[in-house]
């Protein structure tokens, strides 16, 4: 299963922003009992430093919230896209002063 870009949770999102919530919410109810379904089963955790909260994607957020210091790995790509969307509205020149 595919958590990272979903495509039934992209879909369930496009719904609420169409104001549909009947099907939003049936679809993300879907999206979520697949995740459960597939729990122990495979491994979600797209970071990719082992550490012994790996797979655990409550205890790694709660840690990442109490202490309030960055974000867990698997929060950062979806950051650093939306700081493109972003930078690209002063033509990139934030990304590229990261370079």
């Amino acid at each position: 299963m595919i958590i990272d870009n979903n495509p039934k949770e992209k879909e369930a999102l496009e719904a609420y922003r169409r104001g549909d919530r009947s099907l939003y919410k049936k679809l993300q109810d879907e999206f979520v009992a697949e995740v459960k379904e597939s729990l122990g089963k495979e491994d979600h955790c797209s970071c990719k430093e082992p550490c012994k909260y790996h797979g655990k994607c409550i205890e790694c957020v709660a840690i990442h919230r109490a202490h309030g210091d960055h974000l867990p790995n698997c929060f950062r790509n979806i950051i650093n896209e939306r700081i493109e969307k972003i930078s690209a509205l002063t033509e990139h020149s934030f990304v590229e002063q990261l370079k």
